[in-house]
């Protein structure tokens, strides 16, 4: 089987970093030198494990588009750039009729998803590339589904902690708030407790040093009304590895949909998962 083309951008931030790494050494993969990178990145290339790849500033993606021409192939992008770059990335994309897995978190979802649907190009779109949280999150789904009103009464609080690098609040988080307000509890994603803090992380929480730099934990805790009932949902991952493997298997699930002629299609880690299981 041929592998499949992809471009992974948002180089040298650090999730791309680990996906572009990890796709050069796998056979279902092959990699093309080019990345694109944010404003204020100064450095024009960048070395990973003996693959040098040229960072495309955004007003510049059309060099991009030339370097694809002449790599005569489609390419998959794999985009974990900066919430800001979400909406225009996408356009980009559907414009060129580049499909594309979208890792990264923030910018107008609602906007993203009419770009993809309302093109010839289709995409895999989530907050989170973890295809267990992914899971942990379809159960919550069901739960709010079929037992509204269940923590009617409850205190709910979110705290998530991510490495200082990360922008905004986490995607998982404020999707785990929608179960949560079917489930009778008033609360905004505004609420969410957002740790960036490293001295926080590691004498507080206890991460672990070595994971300071990459790390997604998550503790979402309810009270009952008059406090004699506790609930406390946990999801704690150290490194990127979990996302790095989500968003491979995500570009391989794409990359069989193109072959069977989706178009303004946008699919989700759920999809990915059902057609995992």
């Amino acid at each position: 089987m041929n592998p499949i083309t992809i471009i992974v951008n948002g180089l040298p931030g650090n999730m791309a970093q680990t996906v572009a790494r990890q796709a050069a050494v796998d056979s279902r993969f092959r990699i093309l030198p080019y990345s694109l990178t944010g404003p204020e990145i100064q450095q024009e290339s960048l070395e990973l494990e003996g693959n040098e790849y040229k960072l495309i500033k955004p007003q510049e993606r059309e060099k991009l588009v030339s370097a694809i021409d002449q790599t005569g192939s489609a390419p998959i992008c794999i985009d974990y750039t900066h919430p800001t770059a979400v909406n225009t990335n996408a356009q980009f994309y559907c414009q060129n009729n580049l499909p594309f897995v979208m890792g990264t978190t923030g910018g107008n979802r609602d906007q993203l998803v009419q770009t993809v649907e309302t093109s010839s190009v289709a995409a895999v779109i989530a907050p989170n590339m973890a295809k267990q949280i992914v899971g942990l999150q379809a159960m919550m789904q069901y739960a709010a589904e079929n037992f509204p009103a269940l923590f009617k009464g409850y205190r709910l609080t979110i705290e998530e902690s991510h490495q200082a690098g990360k922008a905004d609040t986490s995607g998982t988080a404020k999707a785990m708030v929608s179960y949560f307000n079917k489930m009778g509890i008033d609360f905004t994603p505004d609420q969410i407790e957002k740790i960036r803090d490293p001295e926080i992380q590691q004498n507080k929480l206890r991460v672990p040093a070595a994971f300071l730099n990459g790390h997604g934990w998550h503790t979402y805790t309810l009270v009952s009304p008059d406090e004699t009932v506790l609930f406390k949902f946990v999801h704690n991952v150290n490194g990127r590895q979990v996302y790095v493997t989500g968003t491979l298997d995500a570009v391989s699930f794409l990359a069989r949909r193109l072959k069977q002629g989706a178009r303004g299609q946008v699919y989700s880690m759920i999809d990915v998962l059902r057609a995992d299981s």
